[in-house]
């Protein structure tokens, strides 16, 4: 398969991008600091300029033909504000969409996040609460489109190493994940046309993945 990436630079994407390559898929990760190409390179994907908060729909359409899949792993990361959670975290995922429409890709995988359903209602940070809002936003776009979309929310994501162990549904209740698990989620995912319209949270459990996936799409 050909998988592009939005965020290609992140810590799940880099994680995601060194498990497709390993397993021989073709891995374009996008990226809007030209800095970051090496540690692409490093993980076997092949790194392409664009930002997804100045970037057209045409130009991303340009990238995506012939693409098998997207992933949207992007983000506005820590520091930012409540502005830029709307242009990335909601209108980078919806531009990545109407790309995916136009280039013809009908398979998007969602990174999105525990609690998105719900958004930034009863939340006292204005930055966490607008993070929510524009996650279910995003979400929300993209369970109305024809396209064959799953979207994931994993609960507190670790950087301690994966156990290839999850817990996997509509709403798990609070709990944490390493990013290395949700990326062999993501992984699992693309391989399974049966995931097409899944939503579920993640967190770590007693359940591979595989096992997992099938209770969700038996």
């Amino acid at each position: 398969m050909k998988i592009v990436i939005a965020g290609g630079h992140g810590k799940i994407a880099r994680i995601l991008e060194r498990h497709l390559a390993g397993r021989g898929d073709e891995v374009v990760g996008l990226i809007r600091n030209p800095e970051h190409a090496a540690d692409l390179l490093g993980a076997g994907a092949t790194p392409v300029l664009f930002d997804l908060e100045t970037g057209t729909v045409d130009q991303l359409a340009d990238i995506l033909r012939g693409a098998d899949a997207v992933v949207f792993a992007a983000g506005a990361g820590a520091g930012s504000g409540a502005a830029r959670k709307d242009t990335v975290d909601r209108g980078g995922a919806v531009l990545l969409a109407d790309a995916a429409e136009r280039a013809g890709v009908r398979r998007y995988v969602m990174v999105s996040s525990m609690g998105a359903a719900k958004g930034g209602a009863g939340i006292e940070d204005e930055v966490f609460a607008a993070y929510q809002d524009a996650k279910k936003a995003a979400d929300e776009d993209l369970m109305a489109r024809r396209l064959d979309w799953t979207i994931l929310r994993p609960g507190m994501l670790t950087d301690e190493p994966g156990t290839g162990l999850v817990t996997m549904a509509q709403e798990t209740g609070r709990g944490a994940v390493p990013r290395e698990d949700v990326a062999r989620v993501i992984c699992a995912v693309l391989d399974d046309p049966a995931t097409a319209g899944l939503v579920a949270e993640v967190i770590t459990g007693p359940n591979r993945v595989a096992m997992a996936l099938a209770d969700l799409t038996d």
